[in-house]
């Protein structure tokens, strides 16, 4: 599904992972959830391995949101009754400026991201999307090292 309202423009998103913590993130307006989540992850360079959602609920139990989108429901028939991060835009799910999300990476370590756009673009001819505008603080790992965190607590 093309979103007319999409075409031509970008939104751009600044991806909290906590304070001063963050990657600002210009992408197509037309680009699918997936698209997005695949641009953050790769800003923190991480791996895009995991599954993933977008939820409306910032704080609390994410699971209670009214509005989210999941990688789940693009998977094993759609038994999930989240809606697709695959057939979704950016546009049609962030509405404009302020509006916000959080996104789940990795159910398992539970990698929370503060999402919200904080501008709205056009598109600039042969320019690249999705594209890094602004990086703050260092990422840490994706993978910790458990030896690490051991000596860390001894100390």
């Amino acid at each position: 599904m093309v979103d007319r309202m999409a075409e031509g423009s970008t939104h751009i998103f600044r991806a909290s992972l906590r304070g001063r913590l963050y990657r600002d993130i210009e992408i197509d307006s037309g680009k699918s959830l997936y698209d997005l989540a695949e641009a953050i992850v790769s800003a923190f360079d991480f791996s895009f391995d995991h599954a993933f959602g977008f939820y409306d609920k910032l704080t609390g139990n994410y699971t209670q949101s009214p509005l989210r989108y999941e990688l789940f429901a693009d998977m094993d028939g759609g038994m999930s009754d989240a809606r697709s991060v695959k057939r979704t835009s950016v546009a049609q799910a962030f509405k404009g400026i302020g509006s916000k999300m959080l996104f789940l990476f990795d159910y398992g370590d539970e990698w929370h991201f503060k999402v919200e756009v904080i501008g709205l673009g056009k598109k600039k001819p042969k320019a690249q999307y999705p594209k890094v505008v602004a990086s703050v603080g260092k990422a840490p790992p994706q993978y910790p090292d458990p030896d690490e965190d051991d000596v860390d607590e001894e100390l």
